[in-house]
């Protein structure tokens, strides 16, 4: 069988990616321990290393993205409080309601562009202080934006957004899943972020390629409870360190490489854009893709059409499709791709 038509590409999303065979080398040599003692070396150095990057007191190794800003959340809040943060937040589409279920709080949606939104709107939609209403404690983004197709926040705008939270003491969160991508897209530091956040989640199992973990980093104060709050939601591991050491190969392999993914992506949109089946493309800035089709063309018949040559995408509702280029999207699968774009018949 012809090789190029047994080739899978799966653009759904950058969490599919497969350890690679130095990545897999370092974890069979870690050093490891019972991490419920806190006796894993390998997760103590890859804690410590990026509490350091970020310029924060403590760090705590996490099993899911997901379950590092159910803590964060926690961390900032009481029964009661409320959460201010965008519409396209992860935090509220797909943590399962998480926010209310563990934290017993709510959301006040800002409307912004793309999931971000300006100092301004969160100075409007806090609440006045009277008993009746619910308090605000904490203001959340997400950077890049997953919904927003992959953009990256202007940080003179995040500056501000601290000046409010400042004025009206409330907690500052940054869901980083994606904030490597941001940082390489806008040559920026995990200083400047760490600088200006009170907790910061980042994930190394999306652009950094590994098969599992998150990070949580904050100064002393707010993370003393972190670990405690980890084990009540069954996120405490053992030996780990196999897991932390596929972590510490992605800082010192990964990162730089991300721009070969925005790269990709980017030609994929261009792609996109000449054809006459697609209404939009949106902005691309990082790895992700989405578009929408014209009314007249079927989603789900498009998706499948993909789908039977090798090609996997996704929906997210709302006629809006989404690509994710990733470390395992190779040239090859490039070069099929785009050239099966140029032909698609629909």
């Amino acid at each position: 069988m012809n090789l190029s038509k047994r080739m899978i590409i799966d653009l759904r999303s950058d969490t599919v990616t497969k350890p690679t065979k130095g990545m897999l080398e370092a974890m069979m040599q870690a050093n490891v321990g019972d991490d419920v003692f806190r006796e894993d070396p390998t997760v103590k150095v890859l804690e410590k290393r990026i509490a350091s990057m970020f310029g924060k007191e403590e760090a705590l190794f996490f099993p899911s993205g997901t379950m590092a800003n159910q803590t964060a959340l926690k961390l900032h809040t009481s029964p009661g409080d409320q959460i201010i943060c965008d519409k396209y937040a992860h935090i509220y589409n797909y943590e399962s309601g998480g926010a209310s279920f563990n934290s017993g709080v709510s959301c006040k949606l800002i409307d912004g562009n793309r999931g971000m939104f300006k100092a301004k709107q969160v100075e409007e939609v806090i609440n006045p202080s009277d008993y009746w209403y619910a308090q605000a404690s904490l203001v959340e983004i997400e950077n890049t934006t997953n919904k927003g197709g992959g953009a990256c926040w202007d940080f003179n705008e995040l500056k501000k957004i601290r000046l409010v939270c400042d004025n009206n003491n409330l907690g500052f969160h940054l869901d980083g899943a994606r904030l490597w991508n941001a940082i390489v897209a806008k040559n920026e530091t995990t200083q400047q972020y760490g600088s200006l956040f009170d907790t910061i989640s980042v994930c190394l199992s999306k652009g950094l390629g590994c098969p599992v973990g998150s990070i949580l980093v904050g100064d002393s104060e707010i993370m003393k409870n972190a670990i405690r709050i980890r084990k009540i939601f069954g996120g405490n591991m053992r030996q780990s360190g196999y897991l932390a050491a596929a972590g510490l190969y992605a800082l010192d392999n990964n990162i730089e490489r991300l721009d070969q993914d925005h790269k990709k992506a980017k030609e994929i949109g261009e792609e996109l854009t000449r054809l006459s089946i697609i209404n939009t493309v949106e902005p691309i800035e990082t790895n992700i893709v989405i578009f929408e089709l014209n009314k007249d063309i079927n989603e789900k018949e498009f998706v499948q059409n993909l789908a039977d040559k090798n090609i996997h995408i996704i929906s997210m509702g709302g006629g809006k499709l989404r690509m994710v280029t990733h470390l395992d999207y190779t040239n090859a699968m490039h070069e099929k791709l785009l050239n099966i774009l140029k032909t698609l018949k629909f």
